[in-house]
C-alpha cells in the first residue's frame, strides 16, 4: 500500500487538490507520536483559522480506516499513527509477492538515459582515478535499469590527442613489441613515462610527438597501425578489471568516432553568430562575462574537449532521443561542463537542460596522489587483488573448510572495494583504506555480505512448519523497526536514481543489515512455535532477497556461505 497517499485521500480540506494534500503529507519526525504528519499551516490564511483549528476539523471529517490506529491533531499537524498489525502484514505480502524485484519501477517507461562513465585513456593504466566514475556509473545504470528506463551506457575513450604522438615516439625509442604483448598496459607506461622524463632535457622529442599525431590524423599508415594497435592492447587489459567489477557497456564511441562530426556544430555556431575568433582561436563568450570563454579551436585549428563533447551531445541525442544524459565525470571538470551545456543551449536547443554533470569527488590511496605522466599510479588491478588477498586471509582463519574460498574472496574483496566507494555521499573525496573497507564489522560491504549469508544459513537450517503465520510478531520492536525499513526500500531507490546518489542504496542496505542482526539476537527463530517461526523467517527470506538485489544494483555479489 502507498501509505502516503491513501492517507491524502482521507485529508479534506476546501478547494485544495489531491496533489496538493500528497505534497505536504509527510514521515513524522518523532515516530513514537507517529508514522505520518499532515502539516495545516499553509492554509491559515486563506482559511482565516488558526492551524490548530484546521487540523482538529480535518480530523472530525475522517473515519478511520483498519489500516490507521489512531488520528490526532497537534499544534496545527494532523498526525497519523498507522495500525503495527496492518502495516506490517501488508509490507511484508507485497515484499514476499515481489522477492528479488522488489523496489522494481515503470517510472521510466518509455524514456532514454544516456550515461558517461569510466572513459579510460587508451595506453594508459586503469587506475584509482577511474574507479568512481566506473562504479557510480555502473550503479546508476542499473538502479535506473530498475525504474524502467531504457539505460545507454557509453565508454567515450579517450583515444585521441598528442599523447599518441608521445607515445609512438616511445615506443619507437625504448619499446619492445614482445614485451607489450606480454605486460600489455604496464611496458606501455613505463615508456610514456620515460618520454616525459627525456623530453624535460630533450624538448625536441616533443616536436617529434606532434608529428607523428599529425600522421595518425592523415591517415599514415604505420602511425594508424600503432595507434590501432595500443588500442587493441589497452582494452585487452581493462576488460579484465571490468569484468571484475560486472561493469558493462553498450557504447564505447570515444573521442576519435566525433572527428567527422565536429565541423556541422561549429558551422552551426558560426551560422548563429556565436564564435568569436580570438589570437587566431575560435571562442564562445557568455552573457555578462559568467563563465570564462569557451574555447573550441585553438589557433593551429585543433579542436578540444568541448568540441568534441558538443558533438558527442548532438549524436547521442540524434541517436538516443535521450531524456537526460548523464556525465559521471570528476567535479575538477564543472566549469568545463557548465560551459559546453551553456553553448549548446545559446545555440537554442532546448534538450540543453536535460544534459546533467554528476560530479564526484577523488579517491586518495591514504593520501598518496596519482599522476600517469610521473609514473606514480596505483592500479585497481593491484587493489584489487590485494582485497582478494585480506579476504582469502580472513577466510582461512575464520572458516578454513569453506568451499570455493577463492571466488568468495573474490566476491568479498572486490565487494569491499566498491562498497568502500559507494558508501558516502558520491562528491565528498575519499581516502582508501583496506583496514577499513574489509573490516567485517564496521559499516562495509563485507559486513553487508554477511548478513547475506547468514540468512541464507538461517534458511537452508531452518524449515518452515508449512502452519499459519503469526503476523502479531512482527508487532514486535526489532521485527517492526526492520519491516519499517524494508517499507523504504522502493523509495530509497528511486530517491537514489532520482539524485544521482547510489550511497542511498548503500546506506539503506547498511541500516537493513544492522537492524536484521538486532531482530536476530533479540529473537529466537529455531526455538519459536509454528507460527512465530514461519514469521521470522518470511523477514529473513525479505532481508535476504533485498540485500542480494540491492548489492547487485551496486555491481556487488553475495556468496551463500562466508
Amino acid at each position: 500500500m502507498d501509505y502516503k497517499l491513501e492517507i491524502a485521500k482521507l485529508i479534506s480540506i476546501d478547494d485544495v487538490c489531491l496533489e496538493e494534500i500528497l505534497d505536504l503529507v509527510m514521515p513524522a519526525k518523532d515516530t513514537a507520536v507517529a508514522d505520518w504528519a499532515f502539516p495545516c499551516f499553509k492554509y491559515a490564511k486563506a482559511l482565516r483559522k488558526a492551524p490548530n483549528m484546521i487540523a482538529s476539523e480535518v480530523v472530525d471529517n475522517i473515519s478511520k480506516p483498519d489500516f490507521i490506529a489512531s488520528i490526532e491533531a497537534v499544534n496545527g499537524y494532523v498526525n497519523f499513527k498507522l495500525s503495527k498489525l496492518s502495516y506490517a502484514k501488508g509490507v511484508v505480502d507485497a515484499a514476499c509477492s515481489a522477492g528479488t524485484n522488489y523496489g522494481d519501477s515503470n517510472l521510466g517507461a518509455g524514456k532514454t538515459i544516456c550515461i558517461d562513465y569510466s572513459s579510460i585513456n587508451i595506453a594508459k593504466p586503469f587506475h584509482m582515478g577511474h574507479l568512481s566514475t566506473t562504479v557510480i556509473g555502473a550503479s546508476l545504470y542499473r538502479i535506473l535499469g530498475k525504474l524502467g528506463y531504457n539505460v545507454v551506457g557509453i565508454n567515450h575513450l579517450g583515444d585521441w590527442g598528442t599523447q599518441f604522438g608521445k607515445l609512438i615516439v616511445a615506443y619507437k625509442l625504448w619499446g619492445d613489441k614482445d614485451d607489450v604483448n606480454a605486460r600489455g598496459i604496464n611496458s606501455l607506461l613505463e615508456v610514456y613515462v620515460k618520454f616525459h622524463k627525456e623530453a624535460e632535457s630533450k624538448p625536441e622529442l616533443n616536436d617529434e610527438a606532434r608529428a607523428w599525431f599529425k600522421k595518425i590524423e592523415d591517415g599514415n599508415k604505420e602511425a594508424i597501425d600503432l595507434f590501432l594497435w595500443f588500442k587493441e592492447v589497452t582494452m585487452r587489459d581493462v576488460s579484465k578489471i571490468y569484468d571484475r567489477l560486472h561493469v558493462a557497456f553498450d557504447s564505447y564511441n570515444g573521442e576519435s568516432f566525433y572527428n567527422d562530426k565536429m565541423q556541422p556544430v561549429l558551422d552551426e555556431l558560426e551560422a548563429k553568430g556565436l564564435t568569436k575568433i580570438s589570437d587566431g582561436a575560435t571562442i564562445v563568450e557568455f552573457p555578462n562575462d559568467e563563465m570564462t570563454p569557451c574555447l573550441l579551436k585553438k589557433a593551429d585549428g585543433a579542436t578540444l574537449y568541448a568540441t568534441r563533447d558538443m558533438a558527442a551531445a548532438f549524436y547521442r541525442k540524434n541517436t538516443y532521443n535521450f531524456y537526460k544524459t548523464l556525465y559521471v565525470v570528476a567535479y575538477q571538470q564543472n566549469l568545463h561542463f557548465k560551459q559546453f551545456f551553456k553553448v549548446i543551449d545559446m545555440m537554442g536547443h532546448e534538450w540543453a537542460s536535460d544534459l546533467v554533470h554528476v560530479p564526484f569527488g577523488m579517491v586518495s590511496i591514504e593520501g598518496g596522489k596519482l599522476s600517469t605522466r610521473e609514473g606514480n599510479v596505483v592500479f585497481v588491478e593491484d587493489v584489487l587483488d590485494t582485497a582478494k588477498a585480506r579476504a582469502l586471509s580472513v577466510i582461512n582463519e575464520k572458516n578454513p573448510d569453506l568451499d570455493n574460498k577463492d571466488s568468495v574472496a573474490e566476491m568479498i574483496g572486490t565487494g569491499a572495494v566498491v562498497f568502500g566507494v559507494l558508501t558516502g555521499n558520491r562528491i565528498k573525496d575519499i581516502s582508501f583504506s583496506y583496514d577499513k573497507v574489509l573490516n567485517f564489522d564496521g559499516e562495509t560491504g563485507p559486513y553487508v555480505q554477511y548478513t547475506y549469508a547468514r540468512c541464507n544459513s538461517l534458511i537452508e537450517k531452518i524449515a518452515k512448519d508449512g502452519g499459519e503465520i503469526d503476523y502479531s510478531t512482527f508487532e514486535k520492536p526489532e521485527a517492526y523497526e526492520l519491516i519499517k525499513l524494508i517499507d523504504r526500500y522502493p523509495a530509497v531507490v528511486a530517491d537514489s536514481g532520482a539524485k544521482y546518489e547510489p550511497s542511498l542504496v548503500t546506506r539503506h542496505l547498511l541500516a537493513i543489515a544492522g537492524q536484521f542482526n538486532k531482530f536476530y539476537i533479540e529473537q529466537n527463530i529455531s526455538n519459536s512455535d509454528s507460527g512465530e517461526k514461519n514469521a521470522r523467517l518470511l523477514l529473513v527470506g525479505i532481508v535476504r532477497d533485498i540485500i542480494g538485489s540491492g548489492m547487485a544494483l551496486l555491481g556487488i555479489e553475495c556468496p551463500s556461505k562466508m
